[in-house]
């Protein structure tokens, strides 16, 4: 397997114009007064699923079909290339998408062109965790994260498939969102989301937070945890349908306040845990996903199109436990 394959320019972080919108006093604490977005990489096909490993950042380029590692001293290099590797059209989405660690450190990634889960090995070998639920194939796992008790959750929609809702090779007619259990048993939790994406748990673990990216369904839902690790009633926390332009819901993470911090093609948005709507970051590019990293926890990275960016805030995020 492959481990470093390549090197590639280094770069200085670069303020750039950004529109801070804030609808609430609560969405300028979360900033300090010199607030500004920063561009760290450029030159991608279409970044995702940042993840804080350690002392530095890795991220996906999904048409790239490979993840990639971000220093804080500028230097970009791909760690896995050709993570899928038969032949695919140029630009489409077959690469890795959203990643988190497990408890011992190990990225966990959700293969589109492959659509499965799998685990890096600290030896650089891959290890699939799922790619089937009652015998049939995935669409195109999308993001996921662990839960309290040490199950992995993630969504299943169809933004992997080269037809997408109607593409052939689909074998599951519904996106469901899905509990990878510390045996390896698959269980369906949900299938109401037309197609599930970001998903995030509440500080205490007793929410789980998806959502939902169909143009037509554009909300951020709010899922209560059964004791069994199940997912209970649930109700739309915030609904994008009411913004202007496209705003599809993406990636997601909280913060240690319990505030979704959340990627959409209309920018990133500040909601709530009582779903008011804080604010919107806006810049050229719009952000697809997002993580906290750094060694305090108060910096947010964010994959949008071509670039990579940071944030720094005066909040610290919740990050997978190592």
């Amino acid at each position: 397997m492959l481990a470093l394959v390549s090197l590639m320019a280094l770069m200085i972080p670069t303020p750039i114009e950004a529109e801070f919108q804030s609808l609430d006093p609560r969405f300028d604490a979360l900033f300090p007064k010199d607030r500004k977005v920063e561009l760290l990489a450029s030159g991608f096909k279409f970044t995702e699923g940042p993840i804080w490993v350690k002392d530095h950042l890795v991220f996906s380029d999904i048409p790239g079909n490979a993840l990639i590692a971000w220093h804080p001293n500028g230097k970009t290099e791909v760690v896995r290339d050709r993570v899928f590797l038969r032949s695919f059209e140029t630009g489409q989405g077959i690469g890795p998408n959203g990643s988190t660690l497990d408890r011992n450190g190990r990225i966990v990634s959700m293969e589109h062109g492959n659509r499965c889960i799998t685990r890096w090995e600290k030896d650089g070998t891959k290890t699939i965790l799922a790619d089937r639920f009652e015998g049939k194939r995935f669409n195109s796992p999308n993001d996921c994260v662990f839960g309290p008790n040490g199950d992995l959750y993630f969504t299943d929609p169809t933004w992997g498939l080269a037809k997408g809702k109607e593409d052939p090779s689909r074998e599951l007619d519904y996106c469901g969102i899905f509990r990878l259990t510390t045996e390896g048993k698959v269980h369906l939790l949900a299938k109401d989301l037309l197609l599930p994406n970001g998903l995030a748990f509440s500080p205490d673990g007793k929410k789980l937070y998806v959502s939902d990216s169909d143009p037509s369904n554009r909300l951020w839902m709010e899922y209560e945890m059964n004791a069994d690790g199940n997912l209970g009633k649930s109700k739309v926390l915030y609904d994008g349908r009411k913004d202007e332009g496209p705003g599809l819901p993406d990636g997601l993470k909280v913060d240690v306040q319990g505030n979704i911090w959340a990627g959409a093609l209309n920018g990133l948005q500040v909601i709530a845990p009582d779903g008011k709507l804080l604010g919107r970051v806006r810049w050229k590019e719009l952000p697809a996903n997002l993580c906290f990293g750094d060694s305090d926890g108060k910096t947010l990275y964010l994959t949008a199109s071509t670039g990579l960016y940071r944030i720094k805030l005066n909040v610290e995020g919740i990050r997978p436990k190592t």
